[in-house]
């Protein structure tokens, strides 16, 4: 687990998922210990792809996605993780060595810190445990408040994509090498 001062980062096991697509809302939430807002469970297609990747590598889970946990209220507000370990292949020619994390946080819950809280020590994690010293970021344009964050951060436009659910993105990176 990940630990910042309001939140706990837990990694979400192939259990957790299976449960999550079964919309078994009771067995989910026994499982993380979590109060889980209805908008995790509309998060299928997510879900599906992370489950598939823990199934084809259990040794993926401390890097893919984490409960973003309000710790005082027992209470998952979002979702926080990595798309895959560092230096993967379809970042190595844009970011060598970088590791590309995406966030959530629920409707009801944003425009608290969250965001910017667990971003902090998922990076922070992956500094101190793994020496990860390249971040990416993949933002829609349109989204102004991820925007901010990667600018309160420092993150650098690199590029842009298109991708195939979101649509057009703008490519941030931060180096914390120096």
């Amino acid at each position: 687990m990940i630990a910042s001062e309001r939140l706990e980062l837990i990694a979400l096991t192939p259990a957790f998922y299976r449960a999550s697509l079964q919309q078994d809302r009771t067995t989910a939430e026994a499982l993380l210990g979590l109060r889980i807002a209805p908008e995790w469970f509309e998060q299928r297609d997510l879900m599906q792809m992370r489950l598939r990747q823990l199934e084809h590598d259990i040794a993926l889970q401390p890097w893919l996605l984490r409960a973003m946990a309000l710790r005082s209220e027992k209470r998952m507000v979002g979702h926080i993780g990595f798309h895959d370990r560092p230096n993967a292949a379809y970042l190595r020619d844009l970011a060598p060595g970088a590791a590309e994390f995406g966030y959530t946080v629920f409707a009801s819950d944003r425009r608290q810190g969250y965001a910017r809280e667990a971003t902090e020590a998922l990076m922070r994690w992956a500094q101190s445990e793994h020496r990860v010293t390249r971040f990416v970021v993949s933002i829609r344009p349109d989204n102004m408040p991820s925007r901010r964050l990667a600018a309160h951060f420092n993150f650098q436009r690199i590029g842009s994509q298109i991708d195939e659910i979101d649509g057009l993105e703008d490519i941030y990176e931060l180096r914390t090498d120096g």
